[in-house]
């Protein structure tokens, strides 16, 4: 039980990662504040990891929203005084397309979610660790953000932000007790890969999952609950010498 009472900050938490991670940290005793755009979502997550009662918040909020995000740790605070942990993984895919057919509003929703959103998150959980000079985050970045691939600019690019803003994080935060890391997964068995490989293929979908799942070096797509045990290990204190790490989960891809 290495969360016990621990007050852990999940977004994306109604995602197949997001909800996957959060019943992990349940099973460890962790008290949780869940965090998605819809709350009908939330309530199904809620349903589906079968949480007691008065061990959890659930909070909507879009992520790309600054006043929004500061909604969401406040709402935390005022359910549980604390937060201990950070699991900062709310992100879209957005729109398949080369860069020359990118449009410019898919691009900008693209950046707004996945590095606004972690920005914003980072800027108003920080302060509150800080408070405490403890804590521990982990941002969900990506193999993209540590490779290319074709028709994925916008969301390459964000990935790519998302690690940067770890590292400068965790450089802000080491002397506060604050560790700050990235995981990084390869193509996961998730709603996000379905709308993947359709954008890739339209109407070639399982197709396009069996190409992308040949790429990966042990030939199959990695699951939520083996990045949700990645996430728990970096946001524990058997994790306690690492902070600025991108760490791959990813079956190999990155050692191609």
């Amino acid at each position: 039980m290495r969360f016990n009472d621990k007050v852990v900050l999940i977004t994306g938490a109604a995602g197949g990662i997001g909800k996957a991670t959060a019943r992990a940290f349940a099973e460890e005793g962790a008290l949780l504040a869940l965090v998605d755009l819809q709350q009908s979502a939330l309530d199904v997550a809620v349903g589906d990891l079968n949480l007691a009662e008065g061990t959890y918040v659930t909070i909507a909020a879009d992520v790309s929203k600054e006043d929004q995000v500061q909604q969401y740790v406040e709402k935390t605070l005022g359910k549980f005084g604390k937060i201990d942990v950070f699991f900062n993984n709310a992100g879209i895919e957005g729109a398949y397309a080369m860069i020359t057919d990118q449009t410019a509003d898919n691009f900008a929703k693209v950046l707004d979610v996945n590095v606004k959103g972690v920005f914003y998150g980072l800027k108003h959980v920080i302060k509150v660790m800080k408070q405490q000079r403890s804590g521990a985050i982990v941002n969900t970045a990506s193999v993209a953000g540590l490779v290319g691939s074709p028709g994925m600019a916008p969301y390459i690019a964000s990935k790519h932000a998302v690690i940067g803003l770890t590292r400068t994080a965790a450089l802000e935060c080491a002397e506060w007790g604050i560790r700050v890391n990235a995981v990084c997964p390869a193509p996961i068995n998730t709603r996000m890969m379905r709308a993947i490989e359709e954008g890739a293929a339209p109407g070639r979908g399982q197709e396009m999952q069996k190409q992308y799942e040949a790429a990966v070096p042990m030939k199959r797509y990695g699951e939520p609950h083996e990045v949700a045990q990645l996430v728990l290990f970096l946001a524990s204190e058997q994790a306690s010498y690492i902070t600025g790490a991108a760490v791959p989960i990813d079956g190999g891809m990155t050692s191609v």
